[in-house]
């Protein structure tokens, strides 16, 4: 649970500057930028920028939770490069304090989230563009909504509820460049691809609302009990141990189902709570976590989003583009690997020769981490042969690799 503390512009004991904290790489003579590649970095630097600023740390580290929880991948082709930050913005930083029904129905309907998983290709057998064009259902949508957004694997829906909900859902889609079905790159509902009739969904039948029918089923799936647990699970795991302990797991579905999702409740319960802040801290800083920690801790401002980019590309977690709509994995094991730990040693080394000469290690040590560090690290920074190195040493204690 612990994490670094927040940049106090009052009392540390480095001077903002930028870029610092992503050492530069040899380039090649740089090319003009489409205007995809600067939506994605501008919106990659407002990121890094309020990662690496914001007094609550915390709140932060909830943005980056649900953006990965609701994932999808930049890679997946040029709209999803230019949605990727629009998609955090607009359906998960607006709610991540709010309900979870009302994040679930953001990210349903955001256009990024439909192209990501091809709900745009998805047409009701029935309706009148599925007799036109001999097209059937597209179920990705379906299938990670239940499998990976609520009720999880196990969440005791069937083949047959994902092709319910498959036929709920089809017509949301996106309006095109023509702007037919509304202000082009907005989400759009076309009756003409909606299956018609009513809909039998994990045991409930849903009338022929249109729209409506689609939104009054999120809705129940946001409240299921299955949601509920697999939510307070992932939310565990991720804050406190990789083995979440069942007793907080069961204390924070709790708090979900009596408020509704109220998202910020179950916050707050975690950090209420002892479990959270008793857990030894053997949790491996992802690769986003430790170069945005190494930000904060050397105050340093991103003014350019290429270095962190690239950085986080070489640790294997390249921003917004997981493998697949799992999101990148939550454990330690997968970011302890050795070759992942030697490039994180080469990007500190780099980062300690370009710094070391302007900061004590052992005052910032102090001040990110005060009775917290370990004599192990303070001797470690004390006996290093120079303070770049020591700065490197800092970089890689377990106070900094470990949350």
């Amino acid at each position: 649970m612990a994490e670094t503390k927040p940049v106090d512009n009052s009392a540390k004991p480095a001077t903002m500057q930028p870029n610092a904290a992503a050492p530069p790489a040899a380039k090649p003579a740089p090319q003009p930028l489409n205007v995809i590649q600067k939506t994605f970095r501008a919106e990659a630097l407002a990121r890094l920028q309020r990662a690496t600023l914001v007094e609550c740390g915390f709140t932060e580290r909830l943005v980056v939770f649900w953006s990965n929880h609701f994932c999808i991948s930049a890679s997946k082709g040029e709209l999803a490069r230019i949605w990727a930050g629009a998609f955090e913005r607009e359906a998960i930083r607006p709610h991540v304090l709010g309900r979870f029904a009302d994040m679930l129905r953001a990210v349903e309907q955001h256009p990024a989230m439909l192209f990501f998983l091809d709900n745009q290709q998805s047409l009701g057998p029935d309706s009148r563009a599925g007799q036109n064009r001999k097209r059937g259902l597209n179920e990705n949508l379906a299938r990670e909504i239940m499998e990976l957004h609520t009720l999880g694997v196990g969440g005791g829906y069937t083949q047959d509820d994902v092709t319910s909900l498959a036929r709920i859902i089809t017509g949301w889609t996106f309006a095109g460049r023509q702007g037919q079905l509304g202000t082009p790159g907005s989400f759009a509902f076309n009756a003409n691809a909606h299956q018609p009739g009513p809909q039998m969904l994990l045991g409930k039948t849903y009338g022929p609302t249109g729209l409506a029918q689609g939104e009054a089923a999120l809705a129940d799936i946001a409240r299921h009990p299955s949601t509920a647990n697999f939510i307070a699970t992932k939310f565990v795991r991720h804050f406190v141990a990789d083995d979440p302990p069942p007793a907080l797991v069961a204390r924070l579905r709790d708090v979900f189902v009596k408020t509704d999702g109220d998202l910020k409740a179950m916050a707050v319960a975690l950090v209420d709570s002892d479990e959270a802040w008793k857990a030894p801290l053997t949790k491996m800083r992802s690769p986003y976590d430790f170069v945005v920690a190494s930000g904060r801790l050397l105050a340093r401002v991103p003014e350019d989003p290429g270095g962190y980019l690239n950085n986080l590309n070489l640790l294997g977690q390249p921003l917004w583009s997981p493998a697949g709509p799992n999101g990148f994995p939550d454990t330690s094991a997968a970011w302890a690997a050795p070759e992942g730990i030697k490039l994180r040693l080469d990007i500190a080394a780099q980062m300690g020769a370009r710094l070391g000469n302007n900061i004590d290690p052992l005052d910032l040590l102090e001040f990110a981490a005060a009775d917290a560090a370990s004599i192990e690290t303070r001797k470690t920074i004390e006996r290093a042969e120079s303070r770049q190195q020591a700065l490197a040493l800092l970089l890689m204690s377990p106070e900094m690799q470990r949350r």
